[in-house]
């Protein structure tokens, strides 16, 4: 400061020389009062808070502390020179607060316009304040989509309110102009198996199997040629007929059903375009979900129950298959149309294991976990050009993992060039696998000794999906030609029920994925995809025809069954996810006081 007076004698000159004669003699009248008193406090405050701060004169004010800042340079100045930081940070922390609290969000991000860039890379101090803008402005983002959501499910029940209005013009426009009893449709022609192993009991099936590496009858475990012969025989089944006089049943269409009542439904929005597939985890506390984007969403519809597995999980292809790790809830399989494989630790919350198909079969279109051994089987395909899914698959492949090593422990044998595997399944023992395939045939395994123990022609179709029955003394199948049948494992070939859902799976919605079945835990109820907004629920026993689900705003693609519970989810093409908690004991249209729920998380 001993310099001031001759910086002072530069200021004069500078006025002079400028010729800013008034500023010149204002100047002088403020130094003849103010001379010796050095800084004044009390009008750089009345300065700050006055002038620079009310009035928005945000580079002043970062141009004065710029100014304080060059006047403590020496290192004796250090403290003063921090406590001028510090009081700099308060000062542009008030400015903001002042701009919001006055209604004036367009300096904030003026603002942080101006010096966003150093202040997240060179000052610490400000990263929290970066995280308030953003929780801001999600704020601010969740309720406009909140209002979108509204207006969506108006419009949503309008459009439902008129789909249903059509469906029963539908129904009636139908009932006038058949004029025929679809009731008494006979299925004699339908073809089913009349092999040499007819009449013989399913080996495994209805029973334990017997010791590792015993064999079916008729077959040798030790010898490659029985297994190329049980291929052989399998394919001149097809061209084999059941009599009428063994094997009449009745196919039953579909009328209108009733709507299930819901207790409790509660509808998943986390995905952003169609739902390829939806499962339960073993213990059915948490779902997990994919779309056609590559996406899994893990997450739990029971508020009571910890969220602390909830996840995204980015594949970077079309998700074809999901499976839950049979024995708890850590582990989920997801299988990809690029031959992806992955594994992902719930617990941990990570890929554990990123596995690949041959690239002779990059499509992979089903995953199973065994429910006893540690092992997977994936059912992989070749590409090729064509107009429905079952068009686009070519040869399959049949492999067996170990889900310790993550190594393929054998490929079963499906015969030269088979058809495309679309669908497997194990019993509760997991020593019999069944696989469905595009011939319309369904074959059985047995997987202690890793053999074909045997296969007959359910469809006349491609068969979409299959799974055991409860008592696994038989096994659902569908085919694309919209039938589906339970057939015995006892009488091989014997049809016990059927039914026809082609009005829900009509041959073109097989042009863009395969449908699907499952059972409830009972094995009472079998709940099937639908090409329309609403999917059948089937009465396996007993004398009722059926329900209907809840509406979705566009066709049902995957569907299944929570273990215990009387539940189910269904997954649509409008990306969402519903599972609804029914009665079982009552149909018809849900009451008002249905409880409701919409997820977005």
């Amino acid at each position: 400061m001993e310099n001031m007076q001759y910086a002072e004698e530069l200021v004069k000159e500078f006025l002079v020389f400028r010729g800013f004669t008034s500023t010149l003699q204002a100047y002088e009248s403020e130094l003849s009062t103010e001379i010796g008193r050095n800084f004044q406090v009390d009008k750089i405050l009345d300065l700050v808070f006055s002038v620079y701060i009310p009035k928005y004169q945000l580079d002043r004010l970062q141009g004065l502390f710029t100014f304080f800042k060059q006047c403590f340079t020496s290192p004796a100045d250090s403290e003063l020179f921090s406590a001028l930081v510090k009081l700099e940070l308060s000062v542009l922390r008030y400015y903001i607060v002042n701009a919001l609290k006055s209604g004036r969000q367009d300096k904030v991000v003026e603002f942080f316009g101006a010096s966003g860039n150093y202040l997240l890379q060179k000052r610490e101090d400000w990263l929290a304040w970066f995280a308030l803008l953003k929780i801001s402005t999600e704020k601010n983002t969740i309720k406009c989509l909140k209002n979108d959501i509204k207006q969506l499910n108006n419009k949503l029940s309008e459009l439902q309110a008129l789909l249903e209005m059509k469906e029963a013009e539908i129904s009636q426009l139908r009932r006038n102009g058949n004029g025929v009893d679809l009731g008494n449709m006979n299925v004699s022609n339908t073809s089913a198996a009349d092999s040499s192993l007819e009449g013989q009991d399913m080996p495994g099936v209805c029973e334990e199997s017997s010791a590792s590496g015993s064999t079916a009858q008729g077959f040798d475990s030790q010898s490659s040629s029985s297994a190329k012969s049980s291929t052989r025989d399998m394919k001149l089944h097809k061209s084999s007929q059941i009599s009428n006089a063994e094997n009449k049943q009745i196919l039953v269409t579909e009328d209108d059903f009733p709507e299930v009542k819901v207790d409790f439904q509660e509808t998943f929005l986390g995905h952003n375009s169609s739902i390829s597939c939806c499962r339960f985890s073993a213990s059915g506390s948490n779902i997990a979900s994919s779309s056609v984007d590559g996406t899994v969403r893990i997450w739990t519809y029971d508020s009571s129950t910890p969220s602390s597995k909830n996840a995204t999980i980015y594949c970077g292809s079309e998700v074809r298959a999901l499976s839950w790790e049979c024995r708890s809830d850590r582990l989920l399989l997801i299988g990809t149309a690029n031959g992806g494989i992955k594994a992902w630790n719930a617990d941990a919350k990570r890929v554990v294991c990123d596995l690949s198909t041959s690239r002779d079969f990059p499509s992979v279109l089903d995953l199973k976990c065994s429910p006893i051994e540690p092992v997977f089987v994936s059912a992989a395909a070749s590409r090729r050009s064509g107009s429905t899914i079952f068009d686009r698959t070519g040869f399959a492949s049949l492999t067996v993992w170990h889900m310790k090593t993550w190594k393929p422990v054998t490929v079963l044998p499906l015969g030269e060039d088979p058809p495309a595997i679309t669908s497997v399944c194990f019993n509760h023992n997991g020593k019999i696998l069944a696989a469905s395939a595009t011939d319309g045939m369904i074959h059985m395994f047995d997987m202690s000794a890793g053999l074909q123990i045997t296969g007959w022609p359910a469809h006349d179709s491609p068969v979409s999906s299959v799974l055991f029955g409860p008592a696994e003394t038989s096994i659902f199948s569908l085919g694309s030609d919209g039938k589906i049948f339970e057939w015995s494992l006892h009488n091989q070939g014997q049809i016990l029920w059927s039914r026809d859902c082609s009005r829900f799976c009509s041959r073109e919605s097989f042009n863009k994925r395969m449908h699907e079945i499952a059972l409830d835990s009972d094995g009472k109820r079998l709940l099937v995809t639908s090409g329309l907004v609403r999917a059948p629920i089937y009465q396996v026993q007993g004398h009722e025809s059926g329900l209907r689900t809840l509406a979705h705003s566009a066709s049902i693609t995957s569907v299944d069954w929570h273990p215990t519970l009387p539940m189910y989810i269904t997954g649509s093409a409008d990306n969402s996810v519903r599972h609804c908690f029914y009665d079982l004991r009552s149909t018809g249209h849900h009451g008002p006081n249905e409880s409701q729920k919409t997820s977005s998380s």
